[in-house]
């Protein structure tokens, strides 16, 4: 162990890091302050025996790594309490006096998001609320009051287990609550945009003004980091083509900027004999590119993509002025400490995690001796030389996508699997002609002499979209997972990390959780029912395919549904499939795994039940589910769902078979402080069931 550690002296203090993400993660994998104690004590009691008992490095070693994940599980779960805000606890239809905090365009919905600070001390300190595009007033910006009617409710949680935590996110941007307006708003004091936000809102106008609204909407994302002017269909194609990293402004779009404003300073300074022989050229051009790079993040929103490529960029610049090489796995260390210090919850979104894994395998790759020796420039003809370059894309490219894989398939349930191909194309499109084309142009506006410039943009910009399009439609782009074992993850995780962070041959076995883990993945059984966290929506899954049970879901919750059944199309209905008779009020289904067979009783109406007909229906069930409270005589023969079972488990997704099981959004969320009870509702109309007709 020894000399395996002095070999690999240079790549331990990367693994501090690690370890602070390491007890980060812990926090919030475990699910109880019981357990978050007992990791914080076995963690420190392991760095305490890693420094006064076990000798030489690897005590060292064992002790720094153990003291990072006590620090990181401390900080995030000290942050959850400093960021602590009140919440709304039931839904609730009030009139809302507030103060405007910022204001985000939601094109492809054509809604308007509004962050508002309310005076009414009854309501949280902060409420997030969306109105309509077309009744949306003038004079809305940051600073501005406004009085408009709403119905809120507290931030929804996950729906079902494994897909996007609103709660969570809401929690530690002290969202209160969220909820959509109600008749027309009115403006009581208009405002403004100022500052950045000013900015941002002048270059969105002027960029809407000059293009088409499908190529006006990635040029916003790449000028101001605004994702939310992409329409839905192109957005889509970005993330079913492997192009999305395209629109989150991060490595590729600091170091764009970085590197364009490097050449120019350089190449303007070089002009002058005078200033060339008395300044350090590289050192006043690498200034002027930190700032750059620094202008570009604040831009954008400072994201944490952003910040961290921002971080890594100036240290790269710190590196080129005194000389040195600074682009390794301990910048992308920096950078990741950096962020998870000032924002340990980054660390749960797949934002930070597939924003390093992409960088870190990049760096991993081009490290090792068969890289350097295969892809490194050298004197040669341009045949090789672009062949070489082009060995090179295709190599970076495919270590990217074989880096995000398993994040894609964890959070999103699909990944690109034509990603390179496209990626081999739409870098070089997306750096080297869009952004300078769209920089130029909105130089150039004001002199009223861009109108060649913003063609050209838009022109590029429909190429990258058509190629997006293109693979997105092609037979086997996608390849879907409907659920990934937590475990599965973490083993491919930590096989990443330990293959990217040594360089000895000692990194080959980080091979065994990643192929143990892509074999857990592969074999993960499929649910069989999909239940959301209000009893309203279901999904039966047969052979894949998921059945609904309301033909009236919105387009959001077929879109759920489907993907949390790995499915990539729209989901069908239950109502007239050969094992299930419905009528207006409720459905029963059978539900068949191997040789058993379950049967489901859903609700799926408000009218008021009759006490006889819904006990004896249920007695006749496996399975009932209810977005109701039912009474205590409805008794199924194993599960009964209804608005009071689910307001402690949540969504569900249930697996049947020879040991039936669930998993359950509570179980996910666990004692965290975002974790909510839900409503119970209640209906007074009378319902009919299949049996009754």
């Amino acid at each position: 162990m020894e000399k395996l550690l002095e070999a690999e002296r240079a790549q331990l203090p990367p693994w501090f890091v690690i370890g602070f993400g390491a007890g980060i993660a812990a926090w919030f994998a475990l699910g109880s302050p019981v357990a978050w104690n007992a990791f914080l004590f076995l963690a420190a009691g392991s760095s305490v025996l890693g420094f006064a008992l076990a000798p030489g490095r690897a005590g060292r070693a064992l002790g720094w790594f153990a003291l990072a994940a006590t620090l990181g599980c401390s900080l995030v779960w000290a942050r959850a309490g400093w960021v602590a805000q009140p919440r709304l606890d039931r839904p609730v239809v009030t009139g809302v006096a507030a103060t405007v905090e910022s204001v985000e365009h939601l094109a492809a919905r054509d809604t308007v998001r509004l962050l508002l600070k309310p005076g009414d001390a009854h309501l949280p300190p902060n409420v997030r609320i969306s109105i309509d595009e077309d009744k949306f007033p003038g004079g809305i910006a940051p600073g501005a009051q406004i009085r408009v009617r709403a119905r809120l409710a507290p931030p929804p949680p996950m729906a079902l287990p494994g897909t996007y935590d609103f709660a969570r996110d809401a929690w530690f941007n002290g969202i209160g609550a969220v909820g959509k307006s109600l008749g027309e708003v009115t403006v009581v004091r208009s405002a403004a945009p100022r500052g950045l936000d000013g900015v941002r809102e002048r270059l969105r106008r002027e960029i809407s003004a000059r293009l088409p609204e499908s190529s006006a909407g990635i040029a916003i994302a790449l000028v101001t980091g605004d994702q939310n002017a992409v329409g839905q269909g192109d957005a889509d194609a970005m993330r079913r083509s492997g192009l999305t990293h395209l629109l989150s402004v991060s490595g590729l779009h600091i170091a764009a900027v970085v590197a364009f404003a490097m050449f120019l300073t350089l190449k303007l300074l070089a002009l002058s004999e005078t200033l060339a022989l008395r300044l350090n050229l590289v050192l006043v051009a690498a200034a002027v590119a930190a700032a750059a790079g620094i202008g570009y993040t604040l831009l954008t929103g400072a994201q944490v993509p952003t910040v961290r490529s921002c971080v890594a960029a100036l240290l790269i610049l710190t590196g080129i002025a005194l000389g040195r090489d600074a682009i390794s796995i301990r910048l992308i260390a920096t950078g990741a400490l950096v962020v998870l210090v000032f924002r340990p919850e980054a660390l749960a979104g797949p934002s930070f995690q597939m924003s390093f894994a992409a960088v870190t395998s990049i760096v991993a790759l081009h490290s090792t001796s068969w890289a350097r020796e295969l892809l490194q420039r050298r004197d040669e003809g341009i045949i090789a030389r672009t062949g070489r370059a082009l060995l090179g894309i295709v190599a970076t490219g495919l270590a990217v996508e074989i880096a995000l894989m398993p994040l894609a398939l964890y959070h999103f349930h699909r990944s690109g699997l034509y990603g390179v191909g496209a990626n081999i194309v739409a870098i070089p499109l997306t750096t080297f002609v869009i952004m300078p084309l769209e920089a130029a142009a909105l130089a150039l506006d004001p002199l009223g002499i861009a109108a060649p410039f913003w063609w050209l943009c838009g022109a590029s910009i429909d190429a990258l979209l058509t190629l997006a399009h293109k693979v997105a439609s092609a037979r086997g782009a996608v390849a879907l997972l409907s659920s990934m074992p937590t475990w599965a993850f973490a083993a491919m995780v930590v096989g990443g990390i330990w293959l990217c962070l040594w360089t000895t041959r000692v990194r080959l076995l980080g091979m065994i959780p990643v192929v143990l883990g892509a074999i857990g993945a592969a074999l993960a059984p499929a649910p069989d029912l999909l239940i959301t966290g209000d009893g309203r929506h279901l999904a039966v899954v047969e052979h894949g395919t998921p059945y609904i049970l309301r033909d009236r879901a919105g387009d959001y919750v077929r879109s759920l549904l489907a993907e949390a059944s790995g499915y990539d199309s729209d989901p069908d209905l239950l109502d007239g499939q050969p094992a299930s008779d419905c009528s207006r009020d409720a459905c029963v289904a059978a539900l068949r795994k191997r040789n058993a067979e379950w049967r489901l009783l859903a609700t799926r109406s408000a009218y008021r039940i009759d006490w006889q007909s819904i006990t004896k229906a249920c007695s006749q069930a496996d399975i009932v589910v209810s977005d109701r409270r039912l009474p205590r005589a409805c008794e199924p023969r194993w599960l009964k769902l209804d608005a009071e079972a689910l307001a402690r488990t949540g969504g569900l997704a249930i697996y049947l078979g020879a040991r039936p099981w669930t998993d359950s959004v509570a179980d996910r969320v666990g004692a965290h402080p975002w974790a909510q009870a839900a409503a119970t509702p209640r209906s007074t109309r009378r319902a009919r069931f299949p049996r009754d007709r």
